[in-house]
C-alpha cells in the first residue's frame, strides 16, 4: 500500500484478516499513525499492532466496526480504572477518533515484553509442585487480588492478559476491565467467580496446589479471600463453559480456525496451517493416493502423507453401500466426531495426535463421505511395545496411569481400547481412533462405559500374564 495515501476505517473493515502493511491513518488532532505490524485482527471490528506516532513506537488499537465508539470508550474507561487503582498497566499515549472514521487508542509499546502465557508455555509440562511454576503464577494471583480489592474484575482473565517487562508484571486489555464496586473491595462471590476464570485454565492436577497459590492472591486482595470449596465449584462451572465454547469454535470461522461451508462441502482447518494444507484440502483423495496406505478397509481408508517437512495422517470415512450411506446422511460424520473429540482431549490435556483439518461432502444438510487430517505419530502401539511377561518400564507405567487417571477424572470413555489404539511416543501414551470417544455427563453412564473400556484393555494380553495382572491392580477401579 502506498504510504502517501491515508487509509479509512471503511477500507480496513473490508480488508479481512490480512490488511496490507504498512498503512497510515489520520487522527482527529491531525497527526498520522503508521501501522507497522499486526498482532491481532478481528475482521471488520478491531486491529491491534505495533505502530509509529511522531517518531515514537506505540501499541495501537484501532476500533473500526459499527460499535467502534462504544468499544473504544470501554477500553479507555478500563485503562483509567486500572490507573486510578494504582495497578501497573502500559501508559495511555492517546485516545481519540480517527479522521477517516473509527477510533484509536494508543499505549506505550513495551519492547521485549513477554506475555505470561508465553512464559507459562515453557514450564507448563512440569509438576505443579515445581517452585518455578509457582513463582511464575504467584505475581499474577497478587495482581488479581489487587484488582478485586479495588472493586475491579477482568472479564477476559487469562495469562495472555498479563505482560512481563523489565521484571514487572502488568495488566493489559482495558476493554475487559469492569468496575464492580470501585473503590471498595468487591463482594466475595464476585471475587470467587472471577478468580475461578483464571484457575480454570490451569491443568486439573493443579487443584492440589491451589492452597499454595492463594497466599499470593490474599497478598493483593486483603480481606477478600474465597474459600476452597466455593472456588472448586466455580472452577468446575468455568471449565465446562470454556470447553463448550472452544468446541463450538472448532466448527466456525474464528481466530483459531478457518471454516468454509457451501451446499456441497464443509471444511475446517487450524488457521495457522490453512495455507500449507490448502492443496491437500482441495484434493484429499489425490493426497491419499500419493501417500503410503496404512489401512484400506470398507468403512475407512488411512494414508500417511508428507506435506512440506511434516508427516501427516489422512483418514477417509467411506460409505460401504446404499443402506450405510442412508444411515449416515442425517448424522454428523465420524470424521466430525473425531475432530471434535480430538480437540476435546487436547483441551483437557489428554495426549492425542493433533487434529488439523476436517472435510465433509454434503448435499445441503445431508452428509456423505468425510476426511480427517491429523499429525502422524511414529511411535509403536502398546501391543508391540510392551511385553506381557513383565511389568511395564517405569516411564511407560507412569504415562499409562496418568492417561487413564486423566480420562477417568474427566469421565471420558474411548469405546474401543485395543492396545493398537494406544501409541508410545516421546514419553507419552497417545490415544488414537476417536470415533467412539464420549465425555459422560452422568457418573453412572461413565462407570458403565469405563467398565467396558477397562475390560477391553485387559483382554489385549493373556489372562495369566504379568502385564495384565499389573494393569488390573493399578488401573482405576471398574
Amino acid at each position: 500500500m502506498a504510504l502517501d495515501a491515508l487509509t479509512l476505517a471503511s477500507t480496513l473493515q473490508t480488508a479481512g484478516r490480512h490488511p496490507a502493511l504498512p498503512f497510515r491513518v489520520a487522527l482527529a488532532d491531525g497527526r498520522q499513525l503508521e501501522m507497522l505490524r499486526l498482532f491481532r485482527v478481528l475482521p471488520g471490528k478491531r486491529l491491534v499492532g505495533e505502530a509509529e506516532l511522531a517518531g515514537n513506537r506505540v501499541l495501537a488499537k484501532l476500533f473500526i466496526g459499527r460499535r467502534s465508539e462504544q468499544r473504544w470508550r470501554q477500553e479507555r474507561a478500563g485503562l483509567e480504572a486500572l490507573v486510578f487503582a494504582g495497578l501497573p498497566t502500559p501508559a495511555l499515549v492517546a485516545a481519540m477518533p480517527m479522521a477517516g472514521g473509527g477510533h484509536a487508542l494508543l499505549t506505550d509499546f513495551l519492547d521485549l515484553a513477554e506475555s505470561l502465557a508465553e512464559c507459562w508455555s515453557r514450564v507448563a509440562g512440569r509438576t505443579a509442585a515445581d517452585d518455578e511454576t509457582l513463582s511464575l503464577l504467584a505475581p499474577a494471583l497478587t495482581l488479581v487480588g489487587r484488582l478485586h480489592a479495588a472493586g475491579l474484575v477482568q472479564d477476559d482473565l487469562h495469562l495472555a492478559n498479563f505482560l512481563r517487562h523489565n521484571g514487572r508484571l502488568l495488566v493489559i486489555d482495558g476493554d475487559a476491565v469492569r468496575v464492580v464496586s470501585q473503590p471498595q473491595a468487591m463482594p466475595m462471590a464476585d471475587a470467587c467467580a472471577n478468580l475461578a476464570v483464571l484457575l480454570a485454565q490451569l491443568p486439573v492436577e493443579w487443584e492440589d496446589r491451589w492452597a499454595a497459590l492463594l497466599p499470593a492472591y490474599r497478598a493483593g486482595a486483603g480481606e477478600v479471600s474465597p474459600d476452597l470449596p466455593a472456588l472448586r465449584s466455580q472452577v468446575a462451572r468455568v471449565r465446562a463453559w470454556r470447553l463448550r465454547d472452544f468446541l463450538a469454535k472448532t466448527v466456525r470461522d474464528c481466530t483459531l480456525f478457518a471454516v468454509e461451508q457451501s451446499f456441497t462441502r464443509f471444511s475446517a482447518v487450524l488457521r495457522q496451517d490453512a495455507e500449507v494444507l490448502a492443496p491437500l484440502l482441495d484434493a484429499p483423495d489425490c493426497a491419499i493416493s500419493a501417500g503410503l496406505t496404512l489401512k484400506d478397509g470398507g468403512t475407512c481408508t488411512v494414508s500417511r502423507v508428507l506435506v512440506g517437512d511434516r508427516m501427516l495422517l489422512i483418514k477417509r470415512y467411506n460409505l460401504k453401500g446404499v443402506s450405510h450411506a442412508l444411515g449416515r446422511l442425517w448424522r454428523p460424520s465420524r470424521a466430525w466426531h473425531s475432530w471434535q473429540e480430538g480437540h476435546r482431549l487436547q483441551f483437557l490435556g489428554i495426549p492425542t495426535p493433533a487434529p488439523l483439518a476436517l472435510i465433509e461432502e454434503r448435499c445441503g444438510p445431508l452428509r456423505r463421505r468425510a476426511w480427517l487430517v491429523c499429525e502422524y505419530c511414529p511411535g509403536p502401539n502398546l501391543l508391540m511395545h510392551l511385553s506381557p511377561d513383565q511389568v511395564p518400564p517405569a516411564e511407560e507405567a507412569r504415562a499409562m496411569l496418568n492417561l487413564f487417571e486423566s480420562m477417568h477424572r474427566q469421565r471420558i470413555s474411548h469405546g474401543d481400547l485395543k492396545a493398537t489404539n494406544l501409541l508410545w511416543d516421546a514419553g507419552r501414551i497417545l490415544l488414537i481412533d476417536l470415533d467412539a470417544v464420549v465425555q459422560h455427563r452422568l457418573p453412572g453412564a461413565h462407570t458403565r462405559a469405563w467398565r467396558r473400556d477397562r475390560a477391553r484393555l485387559l483382554r489385549n494380553w493373556p489372562a495369566a500374564s504379568i502385564l495384565r495382572h499389573w494393569l488390573d491392580d493399578h488401573l482405576p477401579a471398574a
